[in-house]
């Protein structure tokens, strides 16, 4: 079956198998802009929001009574499941006792010292989102270090900083021209580089300007893209040597275990951000700084004249977040929780494979952690615009609409599937019979390029 007739058919089922969404979503567009609570979450396949009534675990439950084994976990807020029982606790705990005061509390120390024991950096800081963390970390360096250039990766995600909205197109820097109301030129004080290009890197950073290289160990938001061997050794002692910062934002990659990429994989950062899933699902971030770094932020904040730094929200480390992230911390992202998770991501992975292999397909599987991703290419890519390239969205669309009819839920923007502690191996086979099915309904269409 060719691609778009496969679209349309399921596109067709999603409308017959929800009708109760379907009159939900015609509702909320009288006074919702676009429909939909942000207006991206319209990217899915399907042909109008689908209505959640709860989630629990690797489970989400739709308003037509429909369960979803979950593999999209709120793009990774969720990464320890829905409604973690910890969390839950010690959010229900908190609210009789507070939820922000603008004020320090036990929690917060707590939690500052479990990040500095797990992420081998000795000074944190909070926000609301990881979008928050990196621009305030951009804000610190750029006081720190009086220089203004930031250096990202081509096809780079750091949430909605307007700072990484800039690409290489046909070899040259572009402000990305989907960016709404932007005002000033992003390329006056934003390079970008390929991911893995060490010369490229080298290059960027020559002039001296340069303020810091903010990053992904792992690119993960335009199809995962895996570091070289020898890439980021080599590219560590590139920075610093031009005397820039390097902030890696862990995010996605925290996939990999407890003490996310860097400290699995032995990479030494001046900063890290970590967000979506360091509060079990509630609104919060951190940011960490080296000893070093540290004392050029505070020296920057005491000589700085008195006023707002524009750093910092009335409601980050709030009562009620502070709690969920020491919760997270103390009790879910372990050795223990994480064993399991990468054991059944690997055994995923290679269902994916397996099934791709079966069918003859030029596509591969790339794993990061708890994290898997199928992509369209032979080979794992190994920079954004090979990401970019491989990407087809009818495909993708069409996928991820048939899985959704069988039972299965992935992430919406490319092919990402995510394993909780509360994902079973049933979740696992039922996601692996849906995605060979669809393949075999689809063996007669161009997939193999």
């Amino acid at each position: 079956m060719q691609t778009a007739a496969l679209l349309a058919r399921e596109r067709q089922t999603y409308t017959e198998r929800n009708p109760k969404s379907a009159a939900q979503a015609a509702r909320a567009a009288q006074h919702l802009l676009f429909g939909v609570p942000l207006h991206w979450m319209n990217d899915w396949a399907t042909p109008f929001a689908l209505q959640v009534s709860s989630a629990q675990g690797a489970h989400l439950s739709d308003i037509d009574g429909h369960t979803l084994a979950d593999f999209c976990l709120g793009d990774t807020g969720a990464m320890f499941g829905h409604s973690p029982p910890a969390v839950s606790r010690a959010l229900a705990t908190q609210a009789q006792r507070g939820c922000t005061t603008m004020l320090a509390s036990e929690d917060a120390a707590v939690v500052a010292e479990t990040l500095a024991q797990r992420f081998g950096l000795p000074m944190w800081q909070f926000a609301m989102t990881a979008t928050d963390a990196n621009r305030f970390v951009l804000r610190w360096i750029r006081a720190a270090t009086q220089r203004k250039v930031l250096l990202v990766f081509n096809g780079c995600y750091h949430g909605t900083v307007e700072d990484v909205f800039v690409d290489l197109v046909g070899g040259k820097p572009v402000q990305r021209d989907s960016l709404l109301g932007q005002v000033h030129e992003l390329t006056q004080t934003t390079r970008v580089v390929e991911f893995n290009d060490l010369a490229a890197l080298q290059a960027a950073l020559a002039p001296g300007d340069v303020a810091c290289v903010l990053a992904e160990p792992v690119m993960t938001n335009i199809g995962m893209v895996l570091p070289q061997s020898g890439f980021w050794e080599q590219a560590q002692a590139l920075i610093r040597r031009h005397g820039a910062m390097l902030v890696m934002d862990e995010t996605h990659t925290i996939s990999s275990g407890p003490g996310g990429y860097c400290q699995a994989h032995g990479l030494t950062a001046d900063a890290i951000v970590l967000g979506k899933p360091l509060g079990g699902g509630m609104p919060c971030a951190a940011y960490g700084f080296s000893a070093e770094l540290a004392q050029r932020v505070v020296a920057a904040k005491h000589n700085a004249p008195a006023g707002h730094s524009g750093i910092g929200t009335t409601l980050t480390a709030n009562l009620l977040a502070m709690a969920a992230m020491r919760a997270t911390l103390t009790e879910l992202m372990t050795p223990a929780t994480y064993a399991p998770m990468l054991a059944l991501a690997t055994t995923l992975a290679q269902g994916l494979r397996a099934a791709i292999a079966q069918h003859k397909l030029p596509w591969c599987v790339t794993q990061v952690g708890a994290r898997a991703e199928f992509q369209f290419c032979a080979t794992p890519p190994v920079n954004g615009t090979q990401a970019g390239q491989a990407m087809n969205p009818a495909l993708e669309h069409a996928i991820h609409l048939y899985l959704l009819n069988r039972g299965v839920l992935i992430t919406p923007f490319h092919n990402m599937m995510l394993v909780c502690p509360d994902t079973t191996a049933d979740d696992v086979r039922l996601l692996l019979r849906a995605f060979n099915a669809a393949l075999s309904e689809l063996a007669g269409d161009s997939l193999h390029g």
